[in-house]
């Protein structure tokens, strides 16, 4: 039997059929090895074509070896390293006059944010922004849950929030926060310019400074038999994609 395969130095296995094409179509994500089975190979001809790249046949079983058995990799595994962090700057040169960005504030389960980065492709987000530190890193996990996200919607790194927050004001977004106990709800949000919706974590919120930075903080109105009980709280992925539903810019005639 052969020594366990490992990934190069920086790098992870990323997998499920999802998130591995949309890594492969885009120029951006260097890739290493790829392994996938046969039907996976036929599947993904044309983009594992286009990279001018082999993959390494595989069975399921040497997949799930390679992964684990709780890896649901569908046929598909991805030797990749992390995209590169547009960083904030490079965020703000290129935000369009209406751009909508995420700010998560202390989330830290790597599912919730690649479902946030999920719902930030459907409504055409520019980015998610959360801390450099106590946050996850680019995992197989995180783009497992983001579907393919994690390759349109550039995740930015953030060394102090407070400080971001005031340099995206500073470049004309309207800073905005969930809170449920704000007096003014999703329907006060201004859908007209740049605007930041921030989130903080289920349970806690936005902290103390973040919270005094936002220009506005808004509610999600629910109905009062829901405020009351154990369900009048959302999970902070679907509180994201109600509050940028809300916050769409209007239709152009």
């Amino acid at each position: 039997m052969g020594a366990p395969i490992s990934a190069e130095r920086g790098a992870y296995f990323l997998y499920g059929f999802h998130a591995a094409r949309a890594a492969l179509e885009n120029p951006r994500r260097r890739i290493g090895r790829i392994w996938a089975t046969r039907q996976a190979t036929e599947r993904l001809a044309d983009v594992i074509r286009s990279r001018d790249m082999t993959p390494r046949a595989a069975d399921r079983a040497t997949l799930d070896d390679l992964l684990g058995p709780d890896a649901v990799h569908q046929g598909l595994v991805l030797e990749v390293w992390p995209l590169s962090d547009p960083g904030l700057e490079g965020l703000v040169a290129k935000a369009p006059d209406d751009a909508r960005i995420i700010m998560l504030d202390q989330i830290t389960d790597p599912h919730n944010v690649g479902a946030i980065l999920r719902t930030a492709a459907v409504f055409g987000a520019q980015a998610v922004c959360l801390q450099a530190r106590n946050a996850p890193p680019e995992t197989a996990s995180l783009a497992k849950a983001a579907s393919g996200a994690l390759e349109q919607v550039p995740l930015v790194r953030i060394g102090n929030l407070a400080q971001a927050m005031d340099f995206l004001k500073e470049h004309g977004f309207w800073v905005a926060g969930l809170d449920g106990d704000a007096p003014q709800t999703l329907d006060d949000l201004p859908r007209d310019g740049k605007l930041v919706l921030t989130l903080g974590a289920e349970g806690d919120g936005l902290r103390r400074l973040t919270r005094e930075r936002c220009d506005l903080l808004v509610r999600i109105p629910m109905t009062a038999s829901a405020a009351s009980d154990a369900i009048g709280s959302l999970n902070v992925s679907n509180a994201a994609a109600v509050a940028l539903y809300a916050a769409r810019p209007p239709a152009t005639p």
